[in-house]
């Protein structure tokens, strides 16, 4: 839906389950719309599409089937103007953990599907308007080699390269300004501000002004309120640092992560949250610095179980939780660092435009936080952000 200041808000559809395309438009059809008929029954909608590669693929091959999508969308009065083409693959009711991440940049087929994608998104969306495609931070790092990394690093940025040429002669043709936004994200290639815009630099380090013109205006940064946050930042430095190196912020995820004190009884519920879906990274903060990261929150549980003594004073969870509920009374959650970015927009708007609530992991969630019908989730997540975009004049 659009908002002040030219904002759109929607919701990914990576909650919900779908590889094919035929799974992923029923999944429209039945949740996307049971909850566009209750939040935006009379205003344009807008969606925040996610589609993986077997999907984007048959789509793509089916002129009929595109034809039907957008008959869908004028009928509903629907729109899609964001694109989540971070997971490639299968995304619900399997292992997923670090396969999230591949194919990683460093591969010919994250550079098809992402081109992919803006082929896409560049038909579907509404004339002239501006749209986005989000992807993982290049890699993750523990598929950075120690003896081919700066060949690795390499291929990661000449594909990305080719990806923004790609956008280029996308928005030469149609005039619609297209934007790739990279989501650090903890333990990715680069997973906070400081390591964000050292990639960046690297990137256009050598670039003749034109070049680094036009890959700064078509790659961006998808600054997620949930990753951050687990990294401690705060948005003001962390948004600060990255607009002064002249990164776009293509897209923000609007999400929530757990945080706890390290209490015998924080860490004994907080096995409720393990499961074997997703990763799940653990950062552990001393006096408001990290003293450690963990991949997966098992490591961090098993780190715990052997020295309780040493766990620091903060732990934060890449946990998505829901934005309108606050977890059980033994943790925290991070929406403090959602709300000081809308405050932040709220006092200079206009450097994003695109919003979008990102709580995929509902299936996995402790049943205390899975009370409701995942529509009705949606629903009261929309209600939730509309309060807290009108709270700073927003919306």
């Amino acid at each position: 839906m659009l908002l002040n200041h030219g904002i759109h808000l929607g919701y990914c559809t990576n909650i919900h389950r779908g590889e094919t395309w035929a799974e992923t438009f029923a999944a429209l059809g039945t949740h996307t719309n049971a909850v566009r008929l209750r939040v935006s029954p009379d205003r344009p909608y807008g969606i925040g599409l996610r589609l993986g590669a077997v999907a984007a693929e048959e789509l793509a091959a089916s002129p009929a089937q595109r034809d039907a999508f957008r008959r869908w969308l004028d009928e509903t009065n629907s729109y899609v103007f964001t694109i989540n083409g971070f997971p490639y693959g299968a995304f619900h009711g399997t292992r997923v953990k670090e396969q999230v991440f591949k194919p990683d940049w460093t591969s010919p087929d994250r550079l098809a599907y992402t081109n992919r994608l803006f082929d896409l998104l560049d038909e579907l969306a509404p004339a002239g308007m501006e749209a986005s495609v989000s992807t993982l931070p290049g890699s993750f790092k523990e598929f950075i080699l120690p003896g081919t990394a700066a060949e690795q690093v390499t291929e990661i940025q000449r594909n990305l390269r080719a990806c923004s040429e790609h956008i280029e002669r996308l928005r030469d043709r149609s005039g619609r300004d297209l934007h790739l936004g990279l989501e650090p994200e903890p333990l990715g290639l680069f997973e906070n501000s400081g390591e964000t815009v050292a990639f960046f630099e690297d990137l256009v380090a050598g670039c003749a002004s034109d070049e680094r013109e036009r890959l700064l205006r078509n790659l961006g940064v998808n600054y997620d309120t949930c990753h951050l946050a687990v990294e401690y930042e705060e948005p003001g430095a962390a948004i600060g640092a990255l607009r002064d190196a002249g990164i776009r912020i293509s897209k923000v995820h609007l999400s929530s992560a757990l945080k706890l004190r390290p209490t015998s009884e924080a860490i004994a519920r907080l096995t409720e949250f393990q499961e074997g879906v997703y990763f799940h990274q653990v950062l552990v903060a001393e006096g408001g610095k990290v003293s450690r990261r963990f991949k997966d929150l098992p490591d961090a549980l098993a780190w715990y179980a052997g020295d309780p003594g040493a766990a620091g004073e903060e732990w934060r969870v890449h946990f998505h939780v829901p934005l309108h509920t606050s977890p059980e009374a033994c943790f925290g959650d991070t929406r403090d660092h959602l709300s000081a970015l809308l405050a932040l927009y709220a006092a200079d708007p206009g450097w994003c435009r695109h919003f979008e609530f990102e709580t995929y992991t509902w299936e996995v969630l402790p049943s205390s936080l899975r009370s409701r019908d995942v529509v009705d989730q949606l629903v009261a997540e929309y209600d939730w952000c509309l309060g807290e975009f009108n709270r700073y004049g927003l919306a």
